[in-house]
């Protein structure tokens, strides 16, 4: 149960409907998934889950995103992490000059679970270099209003969403 897990309950001597978080045992919970379109959707799915149902966790800035790196790009022992394909493409093009190797490495992680455990915790874990973005009742608003748009019994909606955004969509084939 997340309610117990995360030390929250239903009800306030104020108001019997509102989020206790009294017994709160955390009070930086981070939502940390792969780093690529799936991961994004399933971050819009948990983020709808704490906007519908504890929503004073966002209110009180309790609710955080990992941001892993989708790449690393190396040549020799240098390297760099990269969030998206810009980065990607100038961290290539910085590399490519450096040193006597003429290859430069391009690993794409498909998933947190290709890191092995120092990568994992210098890019995404370490408090000292991981960067989380701070949810807000708009980003988590916006989630539950797209989740609730593409998972609705509505058609014409979802369809317009697609053929509006479709032209953003990167299909590894």
């Amino acid at each position: 149960n997340m309610f117990t897990a995360i030390g929250v309950s239903i009800g306030t001597p104020e108001d019997d409907k509102a989020l206790n978080l009294t017994k709160l045992r955390y009070h930086k919970i981070v939502i940390m998934t792969d780093a690529d379109i799936d991961g994004s959707h399933i971050t819009t799915l948990i983020l709808t889950f704490f906007y519908r149902y504890m929503r004073a966790l966002i209110e009180a800035g309790y609710v955080y995103i990992a941001s892993p790196p989708l790449y690393q790009v190396k040549k020799g022992k240098e390297f760099e992490y990269c969030w998206n394909d810009v980065q990607r493409d100038a961290a290539v093009q910085r590399l490519k000059g450096a040193g006597k190797e003429d290859s430069v490495h391009i690993q794409r992680y498909k998933g947190l679970g290709e890191m092995n455990a120092e990568q994992l915790w210098d890019t995404t874990l370490n408090p000292a270099t991981r960067t989380l973005l701070q949810a807000t009742i708009e980003s988590a608003a916006e989630c539950d209003h797209t989740f609730s748009m593409l998972m609705g019994d509505e058609v014409a909606p979802r369809r317009e969403f697609i053929e509006r955004n479709a032209k953003y969509a990167k299909i590894d084939a």
